[in-house]
C-alpha cells in the first residue's frame, strides 16, 4: 500500500487508475481498493484527487499561472471537474482561494501541513 501511495505522491499529475496501482502494490484490484481505504481512510481515487488539489493550492498561492493551466498541470482533465473537486475539498473555488491566499515566507512543507484540506 505504501508503494502505491508513494507512486501517487510522485506521479500525481499522470493518469493513475486502480489496476495500475494494484500492480504496484502486487495485489488484486479489489483487494487493493479495500485495503487502501482501510489503511488510509479514503479511496485511492479520493486520495489522488486530494493530492492534486494540494499541489494546485500551492501553485495558486505561489504562481501567476491561470487556473486552467494549473488544472491541467496537476492532472485534471477538465477545468469544470477541477473547480468542482477543488471546491468540494477546500470549501471555496480556486479563484476565491487564490484571492484569499497569502504568500508565506515559511517552507512549503509547513504551509502544506497547515493548509491541508480535510478528507
Amino acid at each position: 500500500m505504501l508503494r502505491a501511495r508513494d507512486a501517487m505522491d510522485r506521479a500525481y499529475a499522470e493518469p493513475l487508475d486502480v489496476p495500475a496501482l494494484a500492480r504496484i502494490a502486487h495485489v488484486s484490484e479489489a483487494h487493493f481498493a479495500r485495503t487502501f481505504r482501510a489503511t488510509f481512510g479514503e479511496t485511492p481515487h479520493r486520495y489522488l484527487q486530494r493530492r492534486r488539489v494540494e499541489r494546485a493550492m500551492h501553485l495558486l498561492r505561489e504562481t501567476d499561472r491561470s487556473v486552467t493551466d494549473i488544472c491541467f498541470m496537476v492532472g485534471f482533465g477538465s477545468p469544470g471537474t477541477f473547480s468542482r473537486t477543488f471546491h468540494d475539498i477546500v470549501g471555496r473555488s480556486p479563484r476565491t482561494y487564490r484571492k484569499e491566499a497569502q504568500v508565506t515566507g515559511v517552507p512549503t512543507c509547513f504551509t502544506m501541513a497547515w493548509t491541508r484540506p480535510s478528507a
